[in-house]
C-alpha cells in the first residue's frame, strides 16, 4: 500500500521529468538551423534507423548537445560529419559515402532489380513457348 501511495505522489514529478528536455537550442537562429540540419544527417546508434533528431535516447541527446557545441565553437558541417564518422564509423551517417567497402550496399538494390527483371522475362517467355 505504501508503495502505491508513493507512486501516486511521485507521478506528477515523473510526468514533469518527461516533458523537460535537456536539449537547449543555440541562441543564434542560423546556428540552430545548421544543428537541426545535422541532426537529420546523423543516425542514432541506439535506435534502429532513426536520426538523432527523431530519437529520444540518451545517446542521441548527448550527440545533439555535442553537435551544438561544435557548431557554437565554429566548426563547419563537413568537419562535424567527419568527426562522427571517425568516432562511430560510416554507419552513423544517414547517407554514407560510396567507397569500395560500401559499394555493394549502394548497388545491390539495382542488381537485384535487374536480376528480378531477367527472371520475370524468362518466366513469361517460357509461358509463351509452352502455349
Amino acid at each position: 500500500m505504501k508503495k502505491l501511495l508513493l507512486m501516486f505522489c511521485l507521478l506528477p514529478y515523473m510526468a514533469l521529468a518527461q516533458t523537460l528536455s535537456p536539449d537547449v537550442p543555440l541562441a543564434d537562429a542560423t546556428q540552430e538551423a545548421q544543428a537541426r540540419e545535422l541532426f537529420r544527417e546523423l543516425r542514432c546508434e541506439v535506435c534502429d534507423g532513426q536520426t538523432i533528431a527523431d530519437s529520444n535516447a540518451a545517446l542521441a541527446s548527448d550527440m545533439r548537445a555535442l553537435v551544438r557545441s561544435k557548431i557554437a565553437a565554429g566548426e563547419e558541417k563537413p568537419q562535424i560529419l567527419i568527426f562522427f564518422a571517425e568516432r562511430y564509423g560510416d554507419a552513423i551517417l544517414m547517407r554514407p559515402p560510396v567507397a569500395s567497402r560500401t559499394a555493394p550496399l549502394w548497388f545491390a538494390p539495382l542488381g537485384f532489380l535487374i536480376l528480378g527483371g531477367f527472371v520475370f522475362a524468362r518466366y513469361f517467355r517460357r509461358d509463351k513457348q509452352v502455349a
